[in-house]
């Protein structure tokens, strides 16, 4: 294992010893069952899932090491259609790979020559020009065919998947890299996210779902969603809900809020570069808009202005002073206050908090501009995946999406990661949109939960409240997709029983005066002795719900509602009476069954059986390819 070997040694040198134990783990979890026993004759798909920020370079870095070590030739490493994360990559893969022959998009010609004498690494943008420019080298060349190719794709959620599947047409990015991969007679294509919604809704005739995924948990210095949405705690900090409009569209700068956020941002800087760091920074993202982002930076730099003029005021120090006392009650150790005042006073007085502004339209050039200094950075979408911005400690967040995408607005954490002081770190955010990274945070855990329990790609479920929309829908074939909504009642047209006295054994402790919490293991059990005849009622489907969430906590309850004796007529269009519709509906956050052993006389073929009613808990939606 040469390769493997001196990545890790080379990470163990640079003082990345717990780094190096992560990768070695990843790749023992990928490389012997889906990597060693490659079969040379067959294009396959994997997903290797980690957290925002937690370090998935290097563990793609690994994973390729380790794969030359078992005989792998020729790899390409796929990112986002960015020139500078694209150039970032190809850097810091010269630096950290031995032995490998690393590619630019235009070194073709290293690669031909090169003749797989070492592994060759070819670093790519998901640009449409570059794929296809690339498709045509490795099909020129006489190796390409015969061996196979190895593909990681970073962000394989954000622009690989076919945008156009529900209009029986394919992609451009999408058919460049089906093509890259038909230029060998086999390949492996790794799939690299923090956001996976996009790809575990994929279908497996799409050919992009992934028959398997690796989980890798991030180091223990990793700050992450339970940090900040798991419960409220001194890191967040509520802002108004409509305060984002007041500030574009009120002269006077709203005395809560982003004024509070700029002042804990001066002095979360004070202590940090007081204490020698070198770099504190804090990202406002108000909106897509673009226009909006000049707004902010105007009235940003206006109100630096006002607190250098009226530094010495009574009123401005007493409101310095109740920020700094806010920061030392999770900061215990935080540098004095008059220090922290005369760093305030003479960054203000020399002008050396940068305002920036990071979006298409901006004249933004490279991460240096960011990573010296005290620097307040707006902006939109740039602000959110791949970039990474050092020791970012302030959050404003206030954009408000019509129609909130998970995978997207979880891109925007970019408060997740290893450099971030956890006592000092604060984000101002409205409720409303404090509540949605929650059931984001919350249902991330449900998949992750999941994932430690399975392997079995086919039971992993998601849900979100209704309003969230897990993906953007154009990726997805709706075709393919089925929603269960919770808070609805569903039940059988045609349902038979495996055993009508397997049924009658479950269900003879339950009698018909009262409803029962119950194990949601027995609701498992009793739904196994369901068939559904036709397509109405997707009994596996319901299973694997509430196995998602015995994955959550497994001594989760359920109800249990039985009744016997039904005399109710085949095709009616409903089953429960009003009675239990009513009893059922005041359980709105728990899986309510209900079971109904009909007589069989009114369209059953005379026969007695029980028949299923089952509502999922609360007001959300439940996905399943």
């Amino acid at each position: 294992m040469t390769y493997l070997n001196n990545y890790l040694q080379y990470l163990r040198d640079n003082d990345k010893s717990e780094l190096a134990e992560a990768v070695s783990k990843t790749v023992e979890g990928i490389v012997p069952q889906y990597i060693k026993n490659f079969s040379y004759d067959s294009h396959e798909i994997g997903l290797l899932l980690g957290n925002i920020q937690s370090g998935k370079t290097s563990h793609m870095f690994g994973i390729i090491n380790a794969a030359a070590d078992e005989g792998f030739g020729i790899f390409i490493l796929l990112t986002t259609d960015n020139i500078l994360l694209q150039q970032q990559t190809y850097q810091r893969a010269l630096s950290d790979f031995s032995g490998f022959c690393i590619c630019d998009e235009n070194d073709y010609i290293k690669f031909q020559e090169n003749n797989m004498r070492e592994p060759s690494l070819i670093i790519l943008k998901k640009n449409s020009s570059v794929l296809k420019q690339w498709k045509n080298n490795l099909s020129s060349t006489n190796f390409c065919k015969g061996n196979p190719i190895f593909i990681v794709d970073d962000e394989a959620d954000a622009a690989s998947l076919n945008t156009k599947v529900n209009q029986n047409k394919q992609s451009t990015i999408n058919r460049h890299l089906e093509d890259i991969r038909k230029t060998s007679s086999s390949s492996i294509y790794l799939q690299v996210t923090g956001t996976p919604q996009s790809i575990l809704l994929q279908t497996s005739f799409s050919g992009w779902h992934p028959y398997f995924i690796y989980y890798f948990e991030p180091g223990v210095k990793y700050i992450g969603g339970n940090n900040f949405f798991a419960d409220i705690n001194g890191n967040i900090v509520f802002t108004d809900n409509e305060e984002a409009q007041d500030i574009i569209s009120d002269d006077e700068f709203p005395e809560n809020g982003l004024k509070t956020a700029l002042i804990t941002h001066l002095i979360s800087s004070a202590h940090i570069i007081e204490n020698g760091g070198k770099v504190c920074n804090f990202v406002i993202h108000p909106s897509v808009k673009t226009d909006q982002h000049s707004i902010f930076a105007e009235k940003i730099g206006e109100y630096l202005n006002e607190l250098n003029l009226n530094f010495d005021e009574t009123d401005t120090q007493e409101t310095l002073h109740n920020v700094y006392n806010s920061l030392k009650q999770t900061k215990k150790d935080i540098i004095p206050f008059e220090q922290t005042m005369n760093f305030i006073k003479n960054i203000l007085e020399n002008d050396e908090v940068k305002v920036l502004v990071l979006n298409s339209v901006s004249e933004f050039e490279d991460v240096s501009q960011y990573a010296e200094g005290v620097n307040i950075l707006v902006g939109g979408n740039s602000l959110g995946r791949g970039v990474t911005f050092p020791k970012l400690q302030t959050i404003y967040y206030c954009r408000v999406a019509k129609n909130p995408q998970a995978d997207t607005m979880w891109q925007h954490s970019r408060m997740f990661g290893y450099d971030r002081d956890p006592e000092l770190i604060r984000v101002f955010i409205p409720p409303k949109l404090f509540k949605i990274f929650s059931d984001i945070n919350t249902t991330n855990n449900s998949l992750i939960n999941q994932l430690q329990k399975t392997k079995d790609i086919s039971k992993l479920r998601m849900y979100y409240p209704k309003g969230i929309n897990p993906t953007r829908k154009n990726v997805i074939d709706m075709r393919s997709v089925s929603l269960l909504s919770g808070g609805v009642n569903y039940f059988p047209f045609s349902p038979s029983n495996i055993s009508i006295n397997e049924l009658d054994d479950i269900l003879k402790p339950f009698g018909e005066e009262d409803c029962y919490s119950v194990s949601l293991h027995l609701i498992v059990r009793i739904l196994k002795q369901i068939i559904s005849e036709t397509d109405d009622f997707k009994v596996n489907n319901f299973i694997s719900f509430i196995e998602t969430f015995l994955a959550e906590k497994p001594t989760s309850q359920g109800i249990l509602i039985v009744r016997r004796e039904r005399d109710i007529s085949k095709g009616t269009g409903t089953l429960l009476s009003p009675n239990d519709r009513s009893l059922g509906a005041e359980y709105k956050d728990q899986v309510v069954l209900t079971m109904y052993k009909v007589t069989g006389t009114k369209g059953w073929n005379g026969q007695k059986l029980w028949i299923p009613n089952i509502k999922l808990p609360g007001d959300t939606v439940y996905y399943n390819i």
